[in-house]
């Protein structure tokens, strides 16, 4: 596995340094890339699915436990080295460009990729990617089996903030509807190098069997309309043909909703 003094010396070598704009924030903590590693359970022949892998530390590992590794990296000069360290390696594909083909949508070359296989991500995630790009495989990808990623800890706070909270939001709605999400680490800023502005955390979002069967992008889009008027009393924003289910009345916010208080109001309203 990558040290410090190697990534410094990789770098060096090809006159680059991380680049700020992109997040290039390189975990340098061995056990704390083994610890996410290992919280995902992938192994040999499993398709992982890496965003943002940098100069490839957790690349290497994922590689030398046998997994097939989809890397998505936006950066060209980081995905030549990716190409020159890995290229002849089995098992290793590499996407240069942005994970995201949309602020909504994944990345139609990754999804080309990965195709109807079911994948993992495990990923020291871009800060800027991570929410949307979490979102999106929530929402619209039924093959992804679970979510291993390092984040910004304000984001792993939204994904398990309770209603009623500052940090509840869509994402905590679906995360938590959806899946289960689960605290792997927290992480302080001197893991990384260069050290990040703020705190990070390792969390695991496995998704769960139930509500499979409707559409969640709809249900999203339901959320975030009530959600964008979190203080609004739910009556007047639902209007005249808005039914409230029982249990929640007309003067309830949506910011005070449980996620199945939302579910189960977006499926008593009027067929859309």
């Amino acid at each position: 596995m990558q040290t410090l003094a190697e990534i410094k010396q990789i770098l060096e070598e090809r006159c680059m340094s991380p680049r700020h704009k992109l997040g290039q924030n390189f975990l340098i903590d061995h056990n704390l890339i083994r610890k996410l590693v290992d919280a995902s359970g992938v192994g040999a022949g499993d398709l992982v699915l890496e965003v943002g892998p940098g100069t490839g530390t957790m690349t290497e590992e994922l590689l030398d436990r046998g997994c097939r590794v989809v890397a998505c990296e936006l950066d060209p000069e980081m995905a030549e080295l990716l190409r020159d360290r890995n290229g002849s390696r089995e098992g290793f594909r590499l996407i240069e460009g942005d994970c995201l083909e949309s602020k909504h949508e994944m990345s139609r070359a990754i999804a080309d990729v990965v195709g109807d296989e079911k994948f993992t991500l495990v990923a020291n995630l871009p800060y800027g990617a991570a929410t949307p790009l979490m979102l999106a495989l929530l929402l619209d990808w039924p093959t992804c089996v679970g979510q291993y990623v390092t984040i910004q800890r304000e984001v792993a706070d939204r994904l398990m903030a309770k209603p009623g909270s500052k940090s509840f939001g869509v994402i905590s709605v679906v995360a938590q509807l959806f899946a289960e999400v689960g605290l792997v680490a927290k992480l302080p800023r001197e893991c990384f190098w260069p050290q990040p502005d703020v705190a990070s955390a390792m969390v695991s979002i496995v998704p769960g069997d139930a509500h499979k069967d409707f559409d969640r992008r709809m249900f999203a889009t339901f959320c975030q309309k009530l959600l964008g008027q979190r203080r609004k009393q739910l009556g007047g924003l639902l209007g005249k043909e808005g039914v409230l289910p029982q249990g929640i009345h007309p003067t309830s916010r949506a910011e005070s909703l449980s996620p199945s208080q939302f579910l189960g109001l977006y499926q008593a309203q009027p067929a859309r």
